[in-house]
């Protein structure tokens, strides 16, 4: 049987770059469906379980950030949202709502390729290297086998970027990682400078991990520099 081409769902409601964005993404070899409205992308993502979502913030019926906040409800599906020039805001809530990166239009081919390739290729990430032990942080433990996290014995649901974060952090665990080597490891060498991506993701963490998330004591900040994780011990 031939191999299941990746699906990426795009929702815009510019008819033009809806046509733009799907045509050069089939180039490259991905199923693309589209939709034009937030409704519609809804129903899309449930029903055609795409590998891939891309949403434009302002849409008709429903805007991206609610589609964004309704996918992560059900689904770990990677999400790109599209925002325009200047709307750091739009891009910063969309990151805290769940999504994985963002466009900023008007893009170019080669961006837009190279946003869903590294996003594509980040989801696919699973720890392999077994030299690593499972990890025990407090009563978090992570276990790089299962590719899980779990506190106090329940599962964590964490999104494809913010397990690879912790898995990163963890492997390191007691030293501190600047922010540009964060980025440069878990998100790509592209995304050196891009501090907001990091600091979204460790607030969002921080809400799933910490009891009192205003005052760390698993994920520390050391000022000026970037973060550590507390010392780990072997499982």
């Amino acid at each position: 049987m031939p191999a299941k081409k990746t699906t990426i769902l795009i929702a815009d409601d510019d008819p033009q770059l809806l046509r733009l964005m799907a045509r050069n993404l089939q180039f490259e070899g991905y199923k693309v469906v589209t939709a034009d409205n937030g409704q519609a992308a809804l129903s899309l993502a449930e029903n055609e379980k795409p590998d891939l979502v891309l949403l434009d913030v302002m849409m008709p019926k429903m805007d991206g950030f609610t589609v964004s906040q309704r996918i992560r409800e059900s689904s770990n599906v990677p999400i790109i949202i599209i925002t325009a020039r200047g709307q750091d805001q739009d891009k910063i809530r969309g990151l805290d709502l769940g999504a994985d990166d963002y466009l900023t239009k008007p893009f170019n081919v080669d961006e837009l390729l190279a946003r869903a390739r590294a996003v594509l290729r980040r989801a696919q990430f699973v720890v392999a290297d077994q030299t690593f032990s499972n990890a025990t942080i407090g009563e978090i433990a992570i276990d790089y086998a299962q590719h899980s996290v779990k506190q106090n014995g329940k599962e964590v649901p964490l999104t494809p970027i913010e397990y690879r974060l912790l898995s990163y952090m963890a492997q390191h665990a007691g030293r501190v990682l600047t922010q540009d080597g964060l980025l440069e490891h878990v998100w790509g060498a592209e995304y050196v400078g891009e501090s907001h991506m990091l600091q979204v993701n460790i607030n969002r963490l921080r809400r799933k991990l910490e009891p009192d998330p205003t005052r760390p004591r698993y994920i520390l900040t050391k000022v000026g520099v970037g973060y550590m994780l507390a010392d780990s011990s072997a499982a």
